[in-house]
């Protein structure tokens, strides 16, 4: 094998020569939507990508984002089961009394025990249906929504862009990121999808409208 490998690496450094020349990359690619962040038609697609990766979504406004939550909490959570939130969730949130907030020193056995995590997101992009978390303050550290089995999202329409240049427009590269597209699955072995694999089983979205 490091024969093969020596091998491989000597025939690329003879066809690159002594001053191998760095093409110019084309930057003429699409880098904006059409349509601004936050249009009716933008979150129409995001939920219509949602629905197909097989989240759930629950669509609610500010005057009916608490209720839906306490709703939506107690629907999909298991009886006894406790909720994680990261350390800064906008009070008007009205997140249950019985919430634990991370303060980091949680390991993996430890998040385990949670049912659930609540979050808000960094950004989303309708055309891919994803949701970007990038561990500001009020979605915590990447570990808090890949353990726990149910992760719930709230996305604020003006969150909602077209593209994925859009999207990482918006982003810090040096950022802990994590793009989230639906729940967790693969569909490796013998094409058959098993969900819950590299992160939550349950992807709840609630989109702020």
């Amino acid at each position: 094998m490091s024969d093969a490998r020596a091998t491989v690496l000597a025939r690329i450094r003879s066809a690159l020569g002594s001053a191998p020349v760095v093409p110019d990359i084309p930057r003429d690619y699409r880098r904006t939507g059409e349509l601004p962040p936050g249009d009716p038609a933008l979150l129409e697609q995001l939920v219509d990508r949602l629905l197909d990766y097989k989240a759930t979504v629950v669509r609610t406004s500010p005057d009916r984002l608490a209720a839906d939550l306490v709703r939506t909490l107690r629907e999909t959570m298991p009886e006894g089961g406790r909720l994680l939130v990261p350390p800064a969730l906008p009070a008007a949130w009205s997140v249950p009394g019985t919430a634990v907030v991370d303060d980091g020193t949680l390991d993996a056995t430890a998040l385990d025990d949670f049912a659930g995590v609540l979050t808000a997101c960094a950004a989303a992009v309708a055309e891919t249906g994803t949701i970007a978390l990038d561990g500001g303050p009020d979605q915590g550290r990447r570990a808090i929504t890949l353990v726990p089995d149910r992760h719930f999202c709230v996305v604020r329409a003006d969150q909602v862009v077209q593209t994925v240049p859009d999207l990482l427009h918006r982003l810090t590269p040096t950022s802990p990121l994590t793009l989230i597209s639906g729940p967790s699955a693969t569909s490796d072995i013998e094409l058959n999808r098993v969900e819950g694999v590299h992160g939550p089983r349950t992807l709840v979205v609630l989109v702020l409208s």
